[in-house]
């Protein structure tokens, strides 16, 4: 329960905030229209917004940086072909 209350309330940055605005508004659309496709699109952008989850916004799809900081000098072994 402590995770998804810590989910929930923290790292609030623009993007979850836009997603949620957008999701409430598109929502209220699409109740006012009887809209059901709209209806889920909302409900997608809000679930996005809720969960902290999606591909927008800064570190959404990028790949993990696997430095590999090593400060030993490797010994190269060369073969010579004739």
């Amino acid at each position: 329960m402590e995770t998804l209350t810590k989910t929930l309330f923290t790292n609030w940055h623009f993007m979850r905030w836009l997603r949620l605005g957008l999701g409430l508004f598109i929502a209220f659309q699409a109740i006012k229209n009887h809209d059901s496709l709209s209806g889920f699109f909302a409900a997608f952008l809000l679930f996005q917004a809720v969960t902290n989850t999606g591909c927008c916004g800064a570190r959404g799809c990028s790949v993990p940086s696997s430095k590999t900081s090593s400060d030993e000098v490797q010994d190269i072994k060369f073969e010579e072909v004739k």
